[in-house]
């Protein structure tokens, strides 16, 4: 559940074609079906000053989990129409019969996180394209002073259920703990009772079921700060016990997301931050040992102001329903090779490279365009500033009006080559210049000769979202 400084995922799942066997009771989880082959995150969104925030839900689409496009042109999919109409922490789930099931905290932009709340959102979905209205469901009536955050979904074999996790303070405790609910309908539960207990406040629950032979419950400590694994041999309510400290990026980490990997027994452990917004930090390792490394972000490309994410295997019939019915993004950004964590972007006109997040985060989205004097060549023009396209003037790199000129056309044009530091990335040479590249240079974009390792470097760029 992500939180503004006073508190240190719509696990999207796989719908199951027509033909396909539906999984079993033990086999309900985020560990792959034979059939998936793509993946799907779902979020929803924040700034860094809050002027991009949205309480609503977001796809996106990957063919390996690490490069993602947006669907809907990174547009809420599912707006909230109950409650509080905001949602925060969305969770889907690929149930026992092949459906879906999206449940999410009930909370506005700008709402106060500690109000109580007993409720959250549930819509559900026979394929991913087609939903059910917003419902409220009430997982938490036993708590009425207190909120019901981040719910998550996991199959309970022995109930023959569904549990429903969540963070909330039960009556007679000083801090948060994981609650439980059980469903088969998503329209009653059982009565909540705890799931975890640390000792000290938790939040934000994943459990993962049925994977050697253990389940496993990740969630965010406030004792230390860190994204914690636990496990055990069963998924009862209180049952799981510590195996590993976990992950850590900064104070602020919270929300882990884990999903294997479709080509190898890697898992990937997501985390969220809100100091600052809208970045991800990404894990993979060995989900039994619980042994995790960094993942550096030149492998990885998060939606632009992405918050608490969840990641399921799809198929591929699924993606492709998706990307159907919703689209995708008409926009790109440019992503530096050696500040992988940097932007190409312009700021007063002036064309760098720069950390996200940052404001205005439309300043690093662009339209790639056929060249304006070479039409199998590139041109790039702003999406908050139509009409204006990076060109360079004087060997520096600046954002101008389009003056209709052949000058004007040539400079702001580029034939895009395989990257001259890594060939699976981009390099942009100049039309008019042919022997010059654009590149960053102090964080400022130049368009200069390339000859040494480091001006490769500066001069290779990856286009995603």
């Amino acid at each position: 559940m992500t939180r503004s400084s006073t508190r240190s995922a719509l696990v999207v799942a796989a719908t199951l074609l027509a033909g396909v066997i539906a999984p079993t009771a033990a086999q309900a989880q985020v560990v792959p079906d034979a059939a998936d082959a793509a993946y799907v995150m779902g979020y929803f969104k924040e700034s860094l000053n809050g002027g991009g925030n949205v309480n609503a839900v977001h796809f996106a689409v990957s063919n390996d989990g690490l490069e993602w496009t947006p669907l809907n042109n990174n547009d809420a999919i599912l707006t909230p129409t109950t409650g509080t109409r905001g949602i925060r922490d969305p969770f889907l789930y690929r149930l026992n019969d092949g459906t879906w099931v999206v449940l999410a905290t009930d909370i506005p932009v700008g709402g106060d996180f500690t109000r109580p709340n007993p409720n959250i959102h549930v819509w559900t979905s026979p394929d991913l394209v087609t939903w059910s209205t917003d419902r409220l469901l009430n997982v938490n009536w036993t708590n009425p002073a207190s909120y019901s955050w981040a719910p998550a979904v996991h199959w309970d074999p022995v109930r023959r259920a569904y549990g429903i996790t969540y963070t909330t303070v039960p009556q007679g405790y000083s801090y948060s703990v994981i609650n439980v609910v059980y469903t088969t309908d998503f329209v009653t539960t059982t009565t909540p009772a705890v799931f975890h207990d640390a000792g000290s406040g938790i939040l934000d629950s994943h459990v993962v079921t049925g994977v050697g032979g253990q389940n496993y419950l990740y969630y965010k400590s406030n004792a230390t700060l860190r994204l914690v694994g636990t496990r055990s041999s069963s998924v009862e309510p209180r049952s799981f016990r510590e195996y590993t400290s976990g992950v850590v990026e900064n104070r602020c980490t919270e929300a882990p997301t884990l999903v294997k990997s479709l080509t190898s027994n890697t898992w990937r452990l997501w985390g969220d931050t809100f100091c600052p917004n809208a970045k991800f930090d990404l894990w993979q390792g060995d989900l039994l040992s619980g042994n995790w490394t960094k993942v550096s972000r030149a492998d990885y490309t998060a939606p632009l102001n992405g918050k608490h994410n969840t990641v399921h295997p799809v198929t591929t019939a699924d993606r492709d329903r998706m990307v159907a019915r919703y689209g995708t993004t008409s926009w790109n950004r440019l992503k530096s090779y050696n500040f992988p964590g940097h932007y190409v972007r312009h700021a007063s006109n002036a064309g760098v490279v720069t950390e996200q997040p940052f404001e205005p985060f439309q300043d690093s989205q662009w339209r790639i365009r056929p060249g304006l004097s070479n039409p199998s060549a590139v041109s790039f023009e702003s999406v908050n500033l139509p009409g204006r396209f990076l060109r360079h003037q004087g060997f520096q790199v600046v954002l101008a009006a389009n003056d209709g000129t052949s000058g004007f056309a040539a400079d702001a044009t580029f034939t895009r080559e395989a990257g001259l530091a890594d060939a699976s990335w981009s390099s942009f040479r100049s039309v008019n210049y042919p022997t010059h590249y654009l590149r960053h240079s102090n964080f400022a974009l130049r368009v200069d000769p390339v000859s040494t390792a480091t001006d490769r470097a500066d001069a290779t760029f990856h286009i995603g979202h």
